[in-house]
């Protein structure tokens, strides 16, 4: 065989070699393409659901409807509504013109694992003030006492008083609020732990038998009462809906059954719609498949 035959072979055999590669790669990045897309716009990630906090992730936009809401307790609603209904000005004015000082809280409580909504109780305590200073002595916009802020690592002295220094009287508050989490574990008790110290609610709940904030609650004293129920009142102004924050550890535990439920039967109709997709795209690599054109080079033949 001539140098020129030689050649001209080798053409045509790398020639087909080569196109029987692009197409094949072709095709293999379509179907590729294309199933990532089904599986994309159909399945998506599976619903996680955070026990600690009661938040979901990775719920498609369209159930979101769906989701079981947190009530409010009955004992609340009145008061809430009627708080709400009184305060609305004053609450907006607050959202308004302090979404820098709450956006450092949340920077605050994101480090120390806590619930941003906890950040309502300082607007509850000043109204985001770092200068109020209360008749009996407490300061800044977390309203802390000098001696718990100095058992909370704050400087207290007539020069240096760092409890109005937003951030390090965050983070004083912060630890303060982790600390009566692990006394009750349950974030009703905390906030009337925080307005009238641990002893009175645990006091509270020895003389009542019980750790529900809704029974115990006469055994405290009034102004413990309304602090609690007004963090739940601006909660709801400012996020239209409850959270963890406002529920008694016994409405915790039954939300979660409910939402834990929810997740299961979701994650279920997201396994069913992935399967749905992956059969689709398999049916489609195959129609893919049938109608590639086999590609010729004209003119590698000819003489």
């Amino acid at each position: 065989m001539s140098k020129s035959k030689l050649s001209n072979a080798g053409l045509v055999t790398n020639g087909l070699l080569l196109i029987t590669a692009v197409v094949s790669i072709a095709a293999t990045q379509k179907t590729a393409f294309f199933s990532k897309r089904v599986v994309s716009d159909t399945g998506l990630q599976q619903v996680q659901f955070d026990t600690a906090m009661l938040t979901l992730t990775g719920l498609h936009q369209l159930d979101a409807t769906d989701v079981p809401a947190i009530t409010m307790n009955k004992q609340a609603k009145a008061f809430v509504t009627n708080y709400i209904s009184r305060n609305g000005d004053d609450l907006e004015r607050i959202k308004e013109n302090k979404a820098a000082t709450l956006a450092i809280i949340d920077e605050v409580f994101t480090k120390y694992g806590l619930p941003l909504e906890l950040k309502y109780l300082a607007v509850v305590e000043s109204e985001l003030n770092t200068k109020a200073l209360s008749r009996v002595g407490a300061r800044g916009a977390w309203q802390l006492m000098p001696e718990t802020a100095r058992l909370l690592s704050l400087k207290v002295t007539k020069r240096n008083d760092e409890r109005t220094h937003l951030y390090k009287s965050t983070v004083a508050a912060a630890k303060y609020l982790r600390d009566l989490y692990r006394i009750f574990g349950d974030w009703t008790l905390v906030i009337a732990g925080y307005n009238s110290g641990p002893g009175r609610v645990l006091s509270a709940i020895k003389r009542s038998g019980s750790r529900n904030f809704w029974k115990l609650q006469y055994h405290l004293p009034a102004e413990t009462r309304g602090h609690v129920k007004r963090f739940i009142g601006t909660h709801y102004f400012f996020e239209g809906k409850g959270s963890v924050t406002t529920l008694t550890k016994q409405e915790v535990v039954a939300y979660r059954k409910t939402m834990q439920a929810f997740v299961a039967k979701q994650n279920a109709i997201l396994r069913e719609r992935q399967e749905a997709a992956i059969d689709s795209a398999a049916s489609n690599t195959e129609v893919i498949a049938q109608t590639i054109t086999p590609v010729t080079i004209k003119g590698v033949n000819e003489k």
